[in-house]
């Protein structure tokens, strides 16, 4: 094991990220760690969690997944994706609105979502869900609220600078929507054996998460036709993260969340984005040797 962890820390170490990560064997309950139980920030992650408390209450009854939401152009929480980036009025079910969180990671319907749902109820889920060290702080408006007020005037711009980042609250899990690789493999693994929900509310998650449209990270590192990835990503300024689940032909089936953070400030780092997809490989090729 300290060899496979050495060499993921290189890959981590080559990409210029500090990492953290957890692989799962959704079936045998083997795993692989590197410091798997530190707290990170979330960042986009964390609409996962809201996924699976949305289908949690419409499980239950207490919610109509076909129920339309209504989207003025004012107010949205800011993002490039999705609602967040259009400029009219929109009218949708909730069930849309979960796939825009999901497949483009737009931070708008995630508050949908949330206004729908509350932070409560999705931190209900997690603690059901056995997830210690994951908490909801706060809706995706509030944590972009926070960006805003710690990057001072300088606005965006100031956000290249280390020592305005260094400041964010945003990136102090203890100041913010956190989890662990642990956690969220926890979770993963859960909603792959239909043990958060029920086989229909599970069976509608997944294929979600089976749409994302990131390849450049987690998906990178399994370059294979008959090899599905599904996952759900997460980013900041300096953050970069992915949780997901990696389906081979044979049936095997494996949990990985890689969280990492960059010393370097750019918005655009292509070996950051690799390494999650190249970690993510080390790891689920050591669980499937056995």
């Amino acid at each position: 094991m300290t060899d496979i962890v050495s060499r993921i820390d290189t890959a981590f170490a080559e990409a210029g990220v500090t990492g953290w990560l957890h692989a799962l064997d959704i079936d045998s309950g083997a795993q692989i760690g590197a410091r798997a139980d530190h707290r990170v920030p979330t960042a986009s992650v964390h609409k996962l969690c809201c996924l699976v408390t949305l289908h949690e209450l419409a499980a239950a009854g207490r919610l109509d997944l076909t129920e339309q939401i209504e989207c003025p152009p004012i107010d949205r929480t800011v993002g490039p994706t999705g609602l967040a980036a259009m400029l009219d009025p929109v009218r949708m079910s909730l069930r849309d609105v979960a796939y825009l969180m999901m497949a483009v990671s737009d931070n708008t319907a995630a508050d949908l979502v949330l206004r729908r749902i509350g932070l409560d109820a999705v931190n209900d889920t997690t603690t059901r869900l056995g997830l210690g060290r994951t908490h909801a702080a706060h809706t995706f408006g509030e944590l972009f609220a926070t960006i805003r007020e710690d990057a001072g005037p300088g606005g965006a711009q100031a956000l290249t600078d280390p020592h305005t980042v260094s400041r964010l609250r945003a990136l102090d899990p203890s100041r913010t929507n956190h989890s662990t690789p642990r956690d969220m493999t926890r979770l993963l693994g859960a909603l792959w054996r239909d043990e958060a929900c029920t086989p229909e509310h599970g069976a509608a998650m997944r294929r979600l998460l089976g749409l994302q449209v990131w390849p450049h990270r987690m998906a990178s590192g399994f370059p294979f036709d008959d090899v599905h990835v599904a996952g759900k990503t997460g980013s900041l300024p300096t953050l970069r993260h992915e949780v997901g689940v990696v389906e081979y032909p044979d049936g095997g089936r494996y949990a990985v969340a890689v969280f990492t953070r960059s010393a370097d400030t750019a918005a655009t780092l292509p070996a950051a984005d690799a390494v999650i997809g190249t970690a993510a490989r080390i790891a689920v090729d050591v669980l499937r040797r056995g």
